[in-house]
């Protein structure tokens, strides 16, 4: 049978459509793999990780750090994305070792994750070797690279230091995840001890200086009913905050 053009055109809009419910769909079942916690399903419905992780592209065979992964909800994800050929670097530092202890042990338990590997690092010198990664995760925790906590609970970290290496460690071409709680117009990063809050316009030009470029955002995270002007992880604003998500590609060497 010949094909007319515009047949042609209807079948080639065909592919594209089949490749793309295929690609969504693996995102998908990675949060539909059996053996997830109850607390982790109930994240699930806050966080959106099948919307989120899918604006990034993370495929089988990659190597992805995620950097400050607390109790491993993302990493426990990406292990399943990754495949057994691919490696998930868990880069916590003592104080996120601590503050996750119990929920992070039960989830490496019996080397259950056997593509996930935790490290406890000082973030100031994570030693990773150059462009050794894929992708980088930062889900919530940017903001703190900028905490100056004068009680000693937080590490003093110099937060230009370790997006340099995180920088360095990205191959050209690969994608970093930026998730993380609004901060209002103008403040920068002058929330970040306070409130836990980061400026998005901050977040963007932050990283442009490095060599990123942004790719994509999403809205889903997005709550414009917060203010901006209480603090991130304490009720009454807990699960509820606004969050800006940005997808950052390294376009330089």
């Amino acid at each position: 049978m010949k094909l007319t053009y515009c047949n042609r055109l209807w079948m080639a809009a065909g592919l594209m459509l089949a490749t793309t419910a295929m690609a969504a769909d693996r995102f998908d079942a990675a949060v539909a793999q059996p053996g997830r916690s109850a607390a982790d399903l109930k994240r699930d419905g806050v966080d959106h990780p099948a919307d989120i992780l899918r604006l990034t592209g993370i495929g089988a065979g990659m190597k992805v750090a995620d950097v400050l992964g607390g109790d491993g909800y993302y990493s426990e994800l990406l292990g399943k994305l990754v495949g057994p050929k691919g490696h998930v670097l868990l880069i916590n530092n003592a104080a996120f070792d601590h503050w996750s202890d119990a929920e992070l042990a039960k989830r490496l338990a019996g080397g259950r994750l056997k593509n996930v590997e935790h490290r406890t690092l000082d973030l100031n010198e994570m030693n990773l070797k150059p462009h050794s990664l894929d992708a980088v995760l930062l889900i919530k925790v940017y903001h703190d690279l900028y905490w100056s906590d004068a009680e000693g609970v937080w590490p003093k970290v110099d937060a230009a230091v370790v997006l340099d290496q995180l920088a360095r460690a990205l191959k050209r071409g690969g994608v970093l995840l930026l998730v993380d709680h609004s901060a209002q117009a103008g403040h920068d990063n002058a929330d970040a001890s306070s409130l836990h809050r980061i400026e998005e316009s901050f977040a963007v030009k932050d990283f442009e200086s490095r060599g990123f470029k942004v790719v994509a955002r999403s809205e889903a995270l997005r709550h414009p009913e917060d203010a901006r002007d209480q603090i991130s992880y304490k009720p009454p604003m807990l699960g509820k905050t606004d969050k800006f998500v940005l997808v950052l590609r390294k376009i330089t060497n």
